[in-house]
C-alpha cells in the first residue's frame, strides 16, 4: 500500500452518468492509492429546469444517443455498478451547491452525501434538482442547517465559478475528466489508466 497522497482533480456533475461510473473507479483505485481529490463541481446543463425534464429533449441525434446508452450499459455491467434506467434530466446546481458547501465547511461528511446524491439520482429515479429532495438527503446526513448557506450566500456559487474557469484554463469541453499530475483525462478513465497515471504522478518531481 502506497502512503503519500497523490493529487487528482475530479471534474465532474452529479447528472452525468458517465461521471457516475468514474466516480466509482475513482473510489475504487483509492483503496490501492491514497488520493487527496480535489473536487471540481461543474453544472453540465444549467437550462435544464429543476422540475426536470424528458432525455429526449437534450438534443443528440439519435445514432449518437444510442451509441453512448450502449456504453454507459456496457461500463456499468462490466464495473458491476447497479445502475437504473432513466427517463430524465434535471438541474443539478442546487446539488452542486450543497455538495460544495459540505465540502467546505464539514469535510467529513463529504463522502456520504457525495454517494447519497449519485444514488438517488442514478439508483432510485429521484429528481435531485427538487430541493425538497436536498433537503431530504442534507437532513439524511446531518448537514440540514448548511442549506441557507448552499442556496442563499453567494459564496458556493462563486467557488463553481471557479471550477469552471479552472476547467477553461485545461481546455476542457465536457465531463468526467481527472487532472493527474500534469496530465487530463477525459471521460470515464479504465482502471488501468488510472493505476498507470498514478504510478507515473507518485514518481514525478513535485
Amino acid at each position: 500500500m502506497h502512503t503519500v497522497p497523490i493529487n487528482v482533480s475530479c471534474f465532474f456533475d452529479y447528472i452525468c452518468p458517465f461521471c457516475y461510473i468514474g466516480d466509482a473507479r475513482l473510489q475504487q483505485i483509492g483503496k490501492q492509492y491514497p488520493l487527496h481529490i480535489h473536487w471540481r463541481f461543474l453544472e453540465i446543463h444549467p437550462d435544464n429546469p429543476p422540475e426536470g425534464r424528458p432525455l429526449r429533449e437534450l438534443g443528440y441525434p439519435p445514432e449518437q444517443w444510442a451509441q453512448m446508452l450502449a456504453n454507459i450499459e456496457r461500463m456499468a455491467k462490466e464495473d458491476k455498478l447497479p445502475l437504473a434506467p432513466r427517463t430524465f434530466t434535471t438541474n443539478s446546481r442546487r446539488a452542486l451547491l450543497l455538495a460544495q458547501t459540505v465540502l467546505d465547511e464539514r469535510p467529513t461528511h463529504f463522502p456520504a452525501l457525495h454517494a447519497a446524491i449519485f444514488r438517488a439520482y442514478f439508483l432510485n429515479g429521484r429528481n435531485i434538482g427538487d430541493p425538497a429532495i436536498l433537503t431530504a438527503l442534507a437532513e439524511q446526513h446531518a448537514v440540514a442547517d448548511l442549506l441557507p448557506l448552499a442556496w442563499d450566500d453567494p459564496q458556493p456559487l462563486r467557488k463553481l465559478l471557479g471550477h469552471v474557469e479552472a476547467a477553461q484554463a485545461l481546455g476542457l469541453s465536457g465531463v468526467p475528466a481527472l487532472q493527474i499530475g500534469g496530465r487530463v483525462f477525459g471521460g470515464a478513465a479504465s482502471m488501468e489508466t488510472l493505476e498507470q497515471a498514478l504510478l507515473q504522478a507518485r514518481n514525478e518531481p513535485s
